[in-house]
């Protein structure tokens, strides 16, 4: 008599459960990251909007790879100290003390995708940097009739992301 193997031997569990983590990982840390622009802008005074898959498109897997989960959209007056946009920027970093904490949990496919995808979230985006260095010019122009919604006339560095 033949022996067949088992059926698990066939779908290996533990690749799937890391890749289900990372996944959650990174949509939870999108979202929290991008709450942390808004908390700082919040706690500043500086007015803001959060807009999720603000340029769908077409359907969810184009929405989902080819497009931004979410966005937050300062609305400066002019009036604000520039630091209080650079903090907002730069206010991700505040996350990566999670994933080192995820990272300290008994090592298995979930803690460390969990740790991966967070980290991953936790680093600011290159507009987060722009706006970090240049907070000062959407201060400046915030005022001016170039801006149009609180948003640099085209300037997108405006936005954090």
């Amino acid at each position: 008599m033949i022996a067949l193997p088992s059926t698990t031997a066939f779908l290996p569990i533990e690749p799937i459960v890391f890749a289900l983590a990372l996944a959650l990982a990174v949509v939870v840390g999108t979202v929290v990251h991008e709450w942390s622009h808004a908390l700082v802008l919040q706690a500043t005074g500086i007015e803001y909007e959060i807009a999720y898959l603000p340029d769908r498109a077409g359907g969810p897997v184009a929405t989902v790879v080819g497009s931004r989960w979410a966005v937050v959209r300062p609305k400066p007056t002019g009036s604000e100290p520039a630091w209080a946009l650079r903090l907002a920027a730069l206010s991700p970093f505040a996350l990566a003390p999670v994933a080192v904490a995820f990272a300290q949990l008994p090592a298995g496919p979930v803690a460390t995708a969990v740790a991966i995808g967070w980290l991953a979230c936790a680093l600011p985006s290159p507009r987060d940097f722009a706006v970090a260095v240049h907070g000062h010019r959407a201060l400046a122009a915030a005022g001016t009739p170039s801006t149009v919604g609180g948003r640099l006339a085209g300037n997108r560095h405006a936005e954090t992301q």
